[in-house]
């Protein structure tokens, strides 16, 4: 690994969720799984002596929960980043997760590159949370329920805020995948080569963990 990558503790009670998640996130270039945890006592412990970058959490766990385990963390360690990934997206959960510190709410129905591109969000000290949990979240601060809209959709947000692992080379070329060009109009639309064309798409597609232009095109436009 090299010093770029950002370096994760994946927490969650449930073995065959935390063995997944740490398959699946050790495959990503950018990313080092450092540890794991099986509930938030260990969490705390590990997160004092491997200093994550990012502590993917989940909530409902015997002992010591998520929501505590993630006010312990950050009162020792505030540079590191908590983003929830949780079955419940219940009004109580999300503002006990945000109130102890968390910078970002996923519900485990979220896929790859939703992930992926949430831990990076949390990681340059952003905030993320699902649509649903925005919902959810206005809702209750306003008392009137699940709100309609949030938030602008995802699509109408800059590549930049979106996909911060690319660079401006790979955002640009993405932007013109999504537009529904081939290879050959990106390259003379940029006055690069073919190779080079191929390349920044290769690239995109390992960071963005898609198999092919059809999902880039659909994660563009969603």
């Amino acid at each position: 690994m090299n010093d770029e990558s950002i370096r994760l503790l994946v927490v969650d009670d449930q073995a065959i969720v935390r063995d997944g998640l740490v398959t699946v996130l050790s495959l990503v270039p950018d990313f080092e799984v450092v540890g794991e945890a099986s509930d938030g006592g260990e969490a705390v412990r590990l997160a004092a002596t491997l200093h994550p970058d990012v502590i993917l959490m989940d909530l409902r766990m015997p002992g010591v929960d998520g929501v505590a385990a993630t006010e312990q963390i950050l009162a020792a360690h505030p540079a590191t980043a908590v983003l929830v990934l949780t079955t419940h997206a219940d009004d109580a959960s999300i503002l006990g997760a945000l109130r102890a510190g968390a910078r970002g709410y996923l519900t485990k129905d979220a896929g790859r590159a939703e992930v992926a591109n949430a831990i990076r969000t949390v990681a340059l000290g952003q905030t993320l949370l699902a649509p649903t949990v925005s919902d959810v979240l206005v809702g209750s601060l306003t008392g009137r329920g699940p709100a309609v809209t949030v938030s602008a959709p995802a699509s109408s947000l800059p590549l930049s805020r979106r996909f911060p692992a690319l660079t401006a080379r790979e955002r640009e070329v993405l932007e013109l995948v999504g537009q529904g060009l081939s290879n050959s109009e990106i390259s003379e639309r940029l006055f690069v080569g073919m190779t080079t064309v191929k390349t920044h798409i290769n690239a995109i597609f390992a960071k963005l963990e898609v198999r092919d232009r059809a999902q880039a095109i659909t994660l563009v436009r969603s």
